[in-house]
């Protein structure tokens, strides 16, 4: 392979990795201003937080994993949704060292509200594809994902 053709495959990846960030990006800046506009003072990891709370998640490894943070700034997060009241952690009855999160009674509105907020930031991305385009475009991202999960480090 010449030199040209290495430069050539690396733009293409580089190009692809920064159409995935930009994404990404505004997909999450989107889905802020949707949030703001409808009165909630949430960040994207909040959000992310109260939804995988809503469906269930307990743990704060499990959050951080799902909100894509590290256990610190994890623990910020909980910090700032407990002070509006919003979660209370409790220690695990099957673990003392562990904690559960628990959303407060008083977030079930919240969370059907930021849903439709990220609901209505899909279908603003989604605009002009079809059901079958957007099935098909999701399809070919997890296809991409599970490719570079599966891929082997070096």
């Amino acid at each position: 392979m010449n030199v040209n053709a290495c430069n050539i495959a690396s733009d293409e990846a580089a190009s692809f990795g920064l159409l995935l960030r930009q994404v990404r990006d505004l997909s999450q800046a989107a889905l802020e201003g949707e949030l703001a506009a409808s009165g909630h003072e949430l960040n994207f990891s909040q959000y992310i937080t109260l939804k995988k709370l809503g469906a269930g998640c307990a743990s704060p490894g499990e959050l951080a994993r799902a909100a894509d943070l590290n256990p610190g700034a994890m623990t910020r997060v909980l910090d700032q949704l407990e002070g509006k009241g919003l979660l209370r952690r409790t220690a695990d009855p099957d673990d003392r060292r562990a904690l559960r999160i628990e959303l407060d009674a008083s977030a079930n509105p919240l969370i059907h509200d930021i849903r439709s907020c990220g609901q209505r930031v899909l279908a603003r991305a989604q605009h002009g594809l079809s059901p079958a385009e957007q099935a098909e475009f999701r399809r070919l991202l997890e296809h991409i994902r599970d490719n570079l999960l599966d891929a082997p480090r070096g």
